[in-house]
């Protein structure tokens, strides 16, 4: 069934090999593969198919676009598809929320834009060091990479990763405070040995980390630490963003402006390569070209982005992750908890995962296989991935979202843990 992968592509590919089955076709939540089996999908892209897979209203925004030779490639050139995304991102997303943002068109996924990112924080204070945090996930290129906590990929890069420093999380402590106790302490010791950073990146919820949810006083308290010690705050939200913890941004909740945001991932509508930096007004220094890359102007990407964001404002998806979210976690609480104690569940609108680690983490692959023969893609996440991680689209038909989570129960039963 494989041979044409396993002889022309490179060894590196790895979520073929989670899920060993050639998909033909997607609708919303519901994956069907060459022999015309169909599998919900819990894990949307990796979080970049928040609208669903081939979203009628934002499809036909891109067939139409197609449909008239409009232009594709452009760089950064104007074009009449960007001015409409500009102008949408803007009135729709921005402004109502009172967020004082440029938008940066950055290339093609998520780490290019956390590179520019990174690059403006240290021309904007003059300074190397960043501050990221344990169990941190960014990206796969070296700056982005240097932010990235896990060993597996670190190892990757071949070569020193500099200039970041990593502080605990606020789940390293039963005392969420004490993380941000140690940081303040950090930042004020001038005997600290750590290099005052330029930044602060953080994701408000840890998805590879292991769907670390991070406490609205926690992220209140850190944007004060900013601003007392002249530190940006730069927040990813390439896989929690866009509606995934039940608002737009996922730092929504907790009331707070980061100096940057990084968007990439369901930002683009339908699946389209595309990432953004949202950057306060004064930190806008960069000069022309000195950031850039040929497909930063991927012209669908900003036809899907718009008719997006038109889709998630009229259907308010917003709430529905928020009202999802509350049925997937009783469902744990309720069905997964009482299989056994040790097990533990956690999550924020509609991101969630289990955690084997208490009992052990291998459970989780293995739970993550059965579901798979039964017909539910699923990731792993967290230390030594012992963390299945559910993340379906936003639009996700109620009664498969409650068939997948069966699916779930039934396969950890069976496995008998």
């Amino acid at each position: 069934m494989f041979e044409v992968f396993e002889e022309y592509e490179s060894e590196v590919r790895s979520y073929c090999r989670k899920f060993p089955t050639v998909f033909t076709h997607g609708k919303n939540a519901i994956l069907t593969d060459r022999e015309g089996k169909e599998y919900i999908d819990f894990f949307a892209g990796a979080g970049a198919i928040n609208f669903g897979h081939n979203n009628p209203y934002i499809k036909a925004a891109v067939m139409d676009y197609l449909s008239e030779d409009r232009i594709i490639h452009a760089l950064d050139m104007y074009t009449e598809a960007k001015e409409e995304f500009l102008k949408t991102i803007s009135n729709e997303i921005l402004k109502p929320r009172n967020l004082p943002y440029k938008v940066m068109c950055c290339g093609s996924t998520g780490t290019n834009a956390v590179e520019a990112a990174l690059k403006l924080c240290r021309k904007v204070k003059g300074r190397e060091n960043i501050i990221a945090f344990m169990g941190a996930f960014h990206g796969m290129t070296l700056g982005s990479l240097a932010m990235t906590g896990d060993r597996f990929s670190r190892k990757g890069a071949g070569v020193p990763l500099n200039n970041i420093t990593f502080m605990p999380y606020f789940d390293a402590f039963d005392d969420p405070d004490i993380s941000l106790d140690y940081l303040e302490r950090v930042l004020r010791d001038d005997h600290s040995g750590i290099d005052k950073p330029a930044a602060i990146f953080l994701e408000t919820v840890q998805a590879e980390g292991g769907i670390n949810v991070a406490p609205v006083s926690w992220l209140k308290r850190l944007r004060a630490i900013c601003d007392e010690n002249d530190v940006l705050m730069v927040v990813d939200d390439i896989q929690v963003g866009v509606g995934r913890t039940g608002s737009f941004f996922s730092f929504e909740r907790a009331d707070v402006v980061p100096d940057m945001v990084v968007l990439s991932k369901s930002i683009s509508g339908f699946g389209l390569p595309m990432s953004l930096l949202l950057m306060k007004l004064s930190y806008d220094i960069f000069k022309p070209a000195e950031h850039n890359g040929t497909f930063r102007g991927n012209q669908l990407a900003f036809v899907g982005s718009k008719a997006g964001i038109e889709y998630y404002v009229k259907e308010n998806l917003g709430d529905r992750a928020t009202d999802l979210g509350k049925r997937i976690r009783e469902f744990l609480t309720d069905n997964i908890l009482s299989i056994d104690k040790r097990l533990s569940v956690r999550g924020i609108g509609m991101i969630a995962g289990i955690d084997f680690g208490g009992i052990d983490p291998a459970l989780a692959l293995k739970i993550s296989h059965k579901c798979f023969d039964k017909g539910l893609v699923i990731e792993l996440a967290g230390r030594e991935d012992s963390v299945l991680k559910i993340l379906p689209p936003l639009t996700i038909e109620e009664e498969n979202l409650m068939a997948g989570l069966k699916i779930i129960e039934e396969s950890i039963i069976e496995y008998g843990i």
